[in-house]
């Protein structure tokens, strides 16, 4: 692993995130395919690549500023999954499985910020 953002656990848990995200979408029905589905993904996406382009030649300043990018669209992807589940499209222990994984990238993401001051 040669770049920076690699070495990071929390960077680590998105890339993980964002894969269960991927195959959970592919449970979705088609009427969702351009709406919840790309919505969830590309939040979940979101918070990976803004924790790498943030990481990398960047000050702490500027470093904090894309984690906050982070932290929103990890918080978007959980409104997705509250949207999925009330829409009967995500089942209990899927959802309750993802809460706690994007709960604990949220706190992960929010220390690593913290800790930039």
């Amino acid at each position: 692993m040669g770049f920076k953002f690699e070495k990071l656990k929390v960077w680590q848990k998105a890339i993980d995130f964002s894969t269960d995200i991927h195959n959970l979408t592919k449970k979705f029905p088609q009427e969702e395919l351009y709406i919840l589905t790309t919505q969830i993904k590309r939040a979940a996406d979101s918070t990976v690549l803004n924790i790498a382009e943030g990481s990398t030649g960047q000050t702490n300043a500027e470093f904090r500023r894309f984690l906050g990018y982070a932290i929103r669209s990890e918080i978007e992807a959980v409104s997705c999954l509250y949207i999925g589940k009330n829409r009967k499209i995500i089942n209990k222990a899927d959802f309750n499985k993802l809460y706690t994984n994007a709960e604990e990238i949220i706190r992960m993401l929010q220390g690593l910020r913290n800790s930039l001051k």
